[in-house]
């Protein structure tokens, strides 16, 4: 029984961690050969212990990777078959450009400190997971039809990978790599500003590279004015809690801030408490520049249709809704101007709108 979804057309998605989009199959292939244990042996029961259902806290999340995670991590036919995987698994949900985001230092052996997943030291170093899942991106592009781009992670807990993420994105600039960002806990306390984290992004200012950081998820409306003013990101992962701070709010609304919403996850996670209104419905309400995302479909048991149904069943947003938020996030993205203009040309058409019509939701 397959529901129809609730946007059946063109997709855009800019806010989903390769890490957390991998196929169950997968892991317990490469957990039985390589000699991984894994907490379960079937699809089902890895599932239950990996999946979630019901919300918990941000390190509740976080700590689910840890269950599967050193399958794959330090494995070079894994990390570029992941990367192909997720093209394919986009490719079905309608999506016709993604934004990947991983750290290149989470899933090496070698060169990095210290070594994640008590992993035994091997020869995998963060530059070549890149070329990986470069390979295995790029595949995925020509076989399935899907546009796809990556972003690198810079970790909140690990500031000295940090200037390192973002010469890898001065390497691979023109081989997928579009912009850097800032993942993990956000409730360490002033993790943005680490120094470590603040050279790398003061690096990618200077250097033309693209930011994004996730700020405000579950951190107040001060960690998202750190990550716009000290980081000068150029969009917000999440960012739910800006609504506290309504000058903050107005600001960025009028500087046209991107927020990358990921409704079923803000409720899994706990960013979102259910017996409230959900920020998205205000960024509707207020035609805020905002795009629908899974963030991390494996532990979150969805698809992007999960997201839209969500929406679209809970919290009324429509078909129009639904293209307006589309063609802001082909806006928002970290694609060069050309590029840009050819995805918004090919939503147009899809959705039988012309470029006016959007004139509404420009960027100033």
């Amino acid at each position: 029984m397959t529901q129809t979804p609730a946007f059946n057309k063109p997709k855009v998605e800019l806010h989903v961690h390769l890490d957390g989009s991998i196929k169950l199959e997968t892991i317990l292939y490469y957990g039985r050969k390589r000699g991984v244990a894994l907490p379960a042996d079937t699809v089902e029961e890895l599932q239950n212990i990996i999946g979630m259902d019901k919300p918990v806290s941000l390190p509740g999340f976080l700590a689910k990777f840890n269950y599967y995670m050193p399958a794959i991590a330090g494995c070079r036919e894994a990390i570029k078959r992941i990367a192909y995987e997720f093209v394919e698994m986009k490719a079905k949900e309608g999506v016709v450009y993604v934004e990947v985001r991983y750290s290149p230092h989470i899933l090496a052996n070698s060169k990095v400190e210290p070594i994640p997943w008590n992993q035994a030291e091997g020869d995998l170093t963060p530059d070549e997971v890149v070329a990986l899942v470069n390979q295995g991106l790029q595949e995925g592009e020509r076989d399935f039809k899907v546009k796809v781009r990556s972003i690198l992670c810079c970790m909140r807990h690990e500031p000295k990978w940090s200037p390192e993420v973002v010469e890898l994105c001065k390497k691979y600039r023109h081989q997928n790599v579009v912009a850097m960002d800032l993942a993990g806990d956000e409730t360490i306390k002033g993790s943005s500003l680490f120094p470590g984290h603040m050279a790398a992004y003061e690096e990618a200012v200077k250097s033309g590279i693209h930011r994004t950081v996730h700020a405000g998820e579950v951190g107040s409306a001060e960690v998202v004015k750190e990550a716009v003013d000290m980081l000068k990101t150029e969009r917000l992962g999440h960012g739910y809690h800006t609504l506290e701070d309504e000058a903050l709010y107005n600001r960025l609304r009028q500087q046209n801030m991107h927020f990358e919403v990921c409704p079923w996850s803000s409720y899994l996670t706990g960013a979102w408490k259910p017996d409230t209104e959900h920020p998205v419905i205000r960024f509707k309400n207020d035609q805020a520049n905002y795009s629908i995302n899974t963030d991390d479909p494996l532990i979150f048991k969805s698809t992007l249709d999960t997201d839209y149904q969500m929406t679209k069943r809970d919290m009324g947003f429509t078909e129009e809704e639904f293209k307006r938020l589309n063609i802001n996030a082909a806006k928002s993205s970290f694609l060069p101007e050309d590029e840009k203009r050819e995805l918004l040309n090919q939503l147009y058409k899809a959705y039988g709108m012309s470029p006016s019509d959007s004139a509404a939701g420009q960027h100033p």
